[in-house]
């Protein structure tokens, strides 16, 4: 069974748009090497993020979204975590990741980089991840 993890609004944009590490991190998801989780606040923020600043259509923002949704498994949480104090709107992530029973979050995102680890769950660039994922993987 693939590792579950939560990817970062950054490295969902990141990977759309440029073809970096982020790519590879949806790569690894769309091979089924990791299993994507995601929770409904973290699609309205990309939604949001992808109309402003990026300009996209709502069309082409619900073909992204579906996109997404149709690699990745949906996790409804409480909205009840504080846990980064420094960004408040960060907690969905690692909420996310707890209720999920997700082990890795991937993000660009400085608030949570700093963290380094939540109550087990690893917070990496996307760079690490990508080396961790190929490394277990030609174990």
């Amino acid at each position: 069974m693939p590792e579950r993890v939560v990817f970062d609004t950054n490295i969902w944009i990141s990977g759309l748009l440029w073809r970096g590490k982020p790519y590879q991190c949806l790569t690894m998801a769309r091979a089924a090497l990791v299993q994507p989780i995601y929770c409904r606040e973290m699609m309205a923020e990309f939604a949001r993020k992808l109309r402003h600043p990026f300009a996209f259509t709502d069309s082409h923002v619900r073909t992204v979204l579906y996109q997404y949704r149709s690699i990745s498994q949906r996790i409804d949480i409480p909205g009840a975590l504080h846990g980064v104090v420094s960004d408040p709107d960060d907690d969905k992530f690692i909420e996310c990741a707890l209720v999920g029973h997700a082990g890795i979050i991937v993000s660009g995102d400085q608030h949570l980089l700093a963290l380094g680890i939540y109550q087990d769950i690893d917070i990496l660039t996307a760079d690490a991840f990508v080396n961790r994922v190929l490394k277990e993987a030609n174990r």
